[in-house]
């Protein structure tokens, strides 16, 4: 017997679905979940990815990230990015970059199943593309690449974040 007489259909989106409902996630990463089941594996992990070092970049001083961000916000492309980046902005660099950071790890695993699958022609489900077009919904903004970097950039979360987001930092049994 074949492996695959025992495993149905894999659904690729059931760690992103579960992270969405999971209230032991942080609100900020149950969001960008959500935004990302549908999208293509390999567009999903590289467009968190891209997003991630433009804003640490930033982060770290390096003029290259502010004009790579200013790209990134006003692609004529789908509004998977923006929607990321939009769910975090002002929330502190810290979740910016954290959250960022959970989410890539999140979609680099899915992207690897997919390819396994792929290669190994089996069955795999995604759920139906969020995104009816290639292009944005409305008007694009328009960024300059020196654009002022607000204080949420600056913001120290203070000795009681946590990185990892434990349930048993907020009251929780882990």
């Amino acid at each position: 017997m074949k492996r695959q007489d025992f495993t149905g259909i894999f659904d690729l989106d059931l760690t992103l679905r579960d992270a969405s409902l999971n209230p032991d996630v942080r609100a900020t990463r149950r969001a960008i979940a959500a935004a990302s089941i549908g999208v293509e594996p390999e567009d999903a992990y590289y467009s968190v990815r891209e997003l991630r070092e433009a804003c640490e970049w930033i982060h770290e001083g390096d003029p290259v990230g502010k004009a790579k961000l200013a790209q990134l916000l006003g692609n004529a492309c789908d509004d998977y990015q923006r929607c990321i980046y939009y769910n975090l902005a002002g929330r502190g660099v810290c979740v910016l970059i954290d959250d960022l950071r959970w989410l890539e790890a999140l979609l680099l695993g899915r992207g690897r199943e997919a390819g396994n699958l792929h290669r190994r022609k089996l069955p795999k489900r995604l759920a139906p593309a969020p995104y009816v077009a290639a292009e944005p919904d409305g008007p694009l903004g328009r960024f300059e690449p020196e654009f002022a970097i607000g204080a949420s950039w600056s913001h120290d979360p203070g000795p009681d974040y946590d990185p990892i987001d434990r349930p048993s930092k907020r009251g929780r049994p882990a």
